[in-house]
């Protein structure tokens, strides 16, 4: 019978920091609300401290001679710092390796389109692997495969770099790509430039357009008169 892994059990979390009654010493290095340092008080003085400005003491550095507690809002400081590790995490890359393939026997169409989609994968910012399988006889032409891995490669290298080279494992051909940023943000600059330009072209047609729409419309009647009025002059 197979054994089933053990589940690892999840991280505990890190203990809170004692507050107000919790706070057993003697005495605490104090700061106040707006980190300025108070300096060593009595503990229950600082209790008393506390209620007065309806704020906790916490204790924020236990391993301390004395400890050093502060005056804050527990609740709103745990707050924010409950924010701001929402936020990293949001931030933080989620890079994973995704898997793109094809058959030696493959058309330029498909070539094209399979690309374009490791190309996409790239530049949303995960690893692609790019893999060639063979079927029956078709693993005694491996030089086909690595052809095909190479026609990918140089299409992609203006936004990837080889992660991993081409290798044979088994049926397989693989060759793992990952984004390059340098060559990505200089894309995406340039991208960003062109759009402008492109912007800023739309906008003049559109004044030319206007302007054009605008013009006054001169008859015939208005070009006689005048013509009339030079043969006056010179008579």
């Amino acid at each position: 019978m197979l054994r089933r892994r053990p589940k690892v059990p999840p991280r505990p979390a890190p203990p809170e920091p004692r507050i107000n009654e919790r706070i057993r010493v003697p005495e605490v290095r104090l700061i106040d609300e707006e980190g300025r340092q108070i300096g060593i008080v009595k503990t229950s003085e600082a209790l008393a401290m506390a209620r007065q400005r309806d704020v906790d003491l916490v204790e924020v550095a236990a391993q301390a001679s004395p400890p050093v507690a502060r005056l804050m809002d527990f609740g709103r400081y745990k707050y924010e710092q409950s924010k701001k590790e929402r936020e990293a995490r949001k931030h933080q890359a989620n890079v994973q390796l995704r898997e793109v393939r094809m058959k030696p026997k493959i058309d330029d169409h498909d070539i094209d389109f399979k690309t374009r989609t490791a190309a996409k994968l790239l530049k949303e910012g995960d690893k692609v692997k790019v893999t060639v399988m063979f079927r029956g006889r078709e693993i005694t032409h491996p030089q086909i495969g690595k052809a095909l891995l190479d026609r990918v490669v140089k299409s992609l290298e203006h936004i990837a770099v080889v992660e991993k080279e081409a290798m044979l494992e088994g049926r397989h051909m693989t060759v793992i790509l990952a984004p390059d940023k340098k060559k990505l943000a200089a894309l995406a600059k340039a991208s960003a430039q062109k759009q402008a330009e492109a912007s800023a072209a739309d906008e003049e047609d559109e004044a030319v357009a206007a302007a054009a729409a605008a013009a006054p419309v001169v008859g015939d009647d208005d070009t006689d008169s005048d013509d009339d009025g030079d043969d006056a002059e010179e008579e």
